[in-house]
C-alpha cells in the first residue's frame, strides 16, 4: 500500500459541472428575486398610491378631518389596509438555498485515499473514515450489463458505504468516475487494498472482503476493456 495521498476520480464531469452551476445560479437568482419582490412591490405601491404633491407627508395633514383628506391619503391611511406581506418572500428562500447547495455540491465534491483512510468532501462538510476498520457495505445498486460478472441484469454496487465502528454516520464513496462508467483500475485496486488491510478473512468481515473482491474483479475487467 502506498502512503501517498491518492485523489479519487469522483464527482461530475466538466460539462456536468457547468450545467449544474448554471442551473444552481439561476435557481438561486429566481429565489432571491422572489424574496425581494414583496419589498420592491410594497415600495412601488406606496409611491403609486401614496400622498400627492399637496402634502409631503401625513405629518402635514394629521390635523385635518379624514373627510378632507385627498382620496390617496384617505385610502392609504386605513390601518386595515396594508401592502404585500414581506413574509411572502420567505417562500423563495428554499429555492435560494437549493440553488446554492447544488453549486456547492458540484464544485466541492471530492474524495481522497491516504493509506487506508478515505476522506470524502461534500457540499458542506468533510468526513474521514479508516477503511481498514470501518464497516463496509454496498451502496446504491444498478444492474449488470451482459459482459459483467454474474447474470445479465443482476445487481451491481455503484458505491460503497464505510462506517466507523460505534458510529451511525459513514461516508459514501462512488464507484463511478467523472463521466466514466467506473473509477480507473488503479483506484479500484487501491480501495480494495485499503479495505482488506489487516482484516481477518472470515467472521463479521466477510462483507468487507466481498466488496473488496468485487472491486478487484471490476478493476481487472476495466483493465482489459
Amino acid at each position: 500500500m502506498t502512503n501517498q495521498e491518492l485523489r479519487l476520480s469522483v464527482g461530475a464531469s466538466p460539462g456536468q459541472r457547468v450545467t449544474a452551476v448554471v442551473a444552481g445560479v439561476l435557481l438561486a437568482a429566481v429565489g432571491a428575486a422572489f424574496v425581494a419582490l414583496p419589498l420592491v412591490a410594497d415600495g412601488l405601491l406606496r409611491r403609486l398610491t401614496g400622498p400627492g404633491d399637496a402634502f409631503a407627508s401625513y405629518e402635514e395633514a394629521r390635523d385635518l378631518p379624514p373627510g378632507l383628506l385627498p382620496p390617496g391619503l384617505r385610502d392609504s391611511a386605513d390601518p386595515n389596509q396594508s401592502g404585500p406581506s414581506p413574509f411572502i418572500g420567505l417562500c423563495g428562500l428554499p429555492f435560494v438555498l437549493l440553488g446554492l447547495y447544488l453549486v456547492l455540491r458540484v464544485l466541492r465534491t471530492a474524495a481522497w485515499l491516504d493509506g487506508s483512510r478515505a476522506r470524502v468532501r461534500g457540499a458542506l462538510r468533510t468526513r474521514t473514515v479508516d477503511l481498514a476498520t470501518a464497516r463496509i457495505e454496498s451502496g446504491a445498486v444498478s444492474y449488470r450489463d451482459a459482459d459483467d460478472d454474474g447474470p445479465a441484469g443482476g445487481p451491481q454496487p455503484r458505491a460503497i458505504l464505510a462506517t466507523d465502528p460505534g458510529s451511525t454516520r459513514g461516508v459514501i464513496i462512488p464507484l463511478r468516475g467523472m463521466g466514466l462508467p467506473s473509477l480507473p483500475p488503479s483506484e479500484l485496486r487501491a480501495l480494495a487494498e485499503a479495505i482488506t488491510t489487516g482484516r481477518p478473512a472470515d467472521g463479521r468481515d466477510g462483507d468487507a472482503h466481498a466488496v473488496s473482491d468485487h472491486l478487484r474483479r471490476l478493476a481487472e475487467r476495466r483493465s482489459t476493456d
